[in-house]
């Protein structure tokens, strides 16, 4: 069950892993200063959710199967190292 939502939308349209993988993917690359990447967990529903934004565009996934929690893992991680990876570019670009 996963959801998309954007600023001027009103509904929230179905998508699978791979569809919200790669939209998340486009929507960092488009602007890494402004992605943000937030990862929920609730116990009393067993829902993990994910979601990242840029404030114009909210793109959520939601999940209470065990097998999406190692995806979810593995995607965070890329983000995660894309983000350092990054920085680490920019600070070395401002030493030299």
């Amino acid at each position: 069950m996963a959801t998309i939502k954007k600023a001027k939308a009103q509904r929230p349209q179905s998508q699978t892993w791979e569809e919200f993988s790669r939209a998340a993917e486009k929507l960092y690359l488009a602007d890494p200063m402004k992605a943000r990447v937030v990862l929920k967990y609730r116990h009393t529903d067993g829902n993990l959710c994910i979601k990242v934004t840029d404030d114009l565009v909210c793109l959520v996934y939601r999940t209470d199967q065990a097998q999406d929690v190692k995806k979810i893992e593995k995607f965070h991680s890329q983000l995660m190292r894309l983000m350092v990876a990054k920085e680490s570019r920019s600070v070395t670009m401002e030493t030299e």
